[in-house]
């Protein structure tokens, strides 16, 4: 099997032009995949900076970008009506030429929800309820079905989309690892997954979620694995790609390293093998601003083809 690469940049502590030409360099590059957070504070590094709306930043990416395929890591669902995100992946759809994926999670960051004034819930279970009550509303939406809520929280009756997505299947991507709860939702909804956490997490969450494709009656085989794998530095001075690293760290709100791997293209691809032996072939890499140029084409140009011979 091929490997898939990823691009999560940043949309925090940068600057319009820097964030848009990122998306254009990861699809120059012949990365798979293009994200960035849907977050309303930096997450990362101070809070009290900047940092663009999520869902505009991918449809800036979707009409100057060619083949890469495009979404959030992963959209905050109390965010918005489930309807209404079904509805902007839709467009996204089409401003894209059929590049979309709708991703999805309950959301976690009670400051912004705080100060932005949306409606939080009580703690993670109840927007877990929340999420698995929109969930088969975007999905009847993406597949022409007219749906209506069947929960308590949305009040959604009878919702066409038209026009309908490009793609006969647009598809929703679930992100996190919560055992009895989101990786039910994923065996019962996702059409691609995400982990984080590194290759220990993949390798303890994997064996929960075939099970619960087995309790579903879900192929798993159906669900596009992803794994989120940390922020790369590469150099072939292991030195200099800390350097360079810690520098992006500093820029953005003075963060602590996140996540991160520094070093040569074999010694990068050493630490990200583990993932692809767990069935983990979709890497998704994280580059925060200045999204540093080199380290963006080696991973494509360099790591790839070393992952490529495991």
């Amino acid at each position: 099997m091929d490997i898939r690469l990823g691009a999560n940049c940043w949309n925090q502590w940068t600057d319009w032009p820097a964030l848009l030409e990122a998306g254009v360099r990861a699809d120059r590059l012949g990365y798979d995949t293009l994200w960035t957070w849907d977050h309303l504070y930096p997450i990362v590094g101070e809070e009290h900076g900047p940092i663009f709306e999520g869902w505009l930043t991918i449809a800036a990416w979707a009409a100057t970008t060619e083949r890469v395929r495009i979404g959030l890591m992963v959209g905050a669902n109390p965010y918005r009506e489930p309807t209404l995100v079904a509805k902007m992946a839709t467009t996204l759809d089409h401003i894209s030429h059929g590049r979309a994926i709708l991703g999805i999670g309950a959301a976690w960051n009670e400051s912004e929800a705080h100060d932005f004034g949306f409606e939080f819930g009580s703690g993670p279970p109840e927007r877990l309820r929340w999420l698995a009550e929109a969930l088969p509303i975007m999905r009847g939406m993406l597949d022409g079905c007219e749906p209506s809520a069947t929960g308590p929280h949305y009040r959604a009756r009878s919702t066409r989309n038209l026009p309908a997505p490009i793609q006969q299947r647009l598809p929703i991507f679930i992100g996190g690892g919560g055992e009895k709860v989101t990786l039910r939702l994923v065996a019962q909804y996702a059409d691609m997954n995400n982990f984080g956490g590194g290759g220990e997490t993949v390798r303890a969450k994997e064996p929960i979620l075939l099970e619960h494709c087995r309790a579903v009656g879900r192929d798993p085989d159906e669900i596009e694995r992803t794994a989120s794998v940390g922020t790369i530095f590469i150099r072939d001075d292991r030195a200099e790609a800390e350097r360079i690293g810690r520098a992006a760290f500093k820029q953005n709100g003075a963060a602590e390293p996140w996540y991160p791997h520094y070093g040569s293209p074999e010694e990068i691809a050493d630490e990200l093998a583990p993932y692809l032996e767990l069935g983990y072939r979709h890497l998704i890499a994280n580059f925060p601003a200045p999204y540093d140029a080199e380290s963006m084409t080696r991973l494509a140009t360099e790591v790839r083809p070393l992952l490529a011979g495991n």
